[in-house]
């Protein structure tokens, strides 16, 4: 096995029926020796290399939402969004937030968190 095809990822789902397919073949490059049965799948390993780089900063910055927006070089609201993306990719929802108060929203203005068109969106959802 070259190292080429260590790079490439398998399918997720069965190209015939669509279906989620399932590990059953695991083989060494070293020595070839290969094993069959029925094995769990990671739900990191379908994330892309992009994900996976955003997955680390934020696991290496001890969950420091300021450093993931620093390391992406965009905005908070950008990084928590595409944070939250990559949380919904592995089956990690978000908790419904309640409706922020108007001074919570003056806040997150004030800190650069959301802009002004996303907060009075929230104000008319409200």
């Amino acid at each position: 096995m070259t190292g080429r095809n260590l790079d490439r990822r398998p399918p997720l789902n069965c190209p015939v029926c669509s279906e989620k397919l399932a590990l059953t073949r695991l083989a060494c490059p070293a020595c070839s020796t290969e094993l069959s049965g029925a094995f769990a799948t990671c739900e990191f390993c379908a994330l892309s290399d992009d994900d996976r780089e955003v997955l680390r900063v934020f696991l290496a910055s001890r969950g420091n939402m300021k450093e993931l927006e620093r390391h992406l070089g965009v905005s908070y609201p950008t990084a928590r969004a595409r944070f939250d993306a990559l949380l919904a990719k592995i089956g990690i929802e978000r908790p419904a937030q309640p409706a922020a108060s108007r001074i919570e929203l003056m806040d997150q203005v004030a800190r650069g968190e959301i802009d002004i068109d996303t907060a009075l969106a929230r104000l008319e959802t409200t």
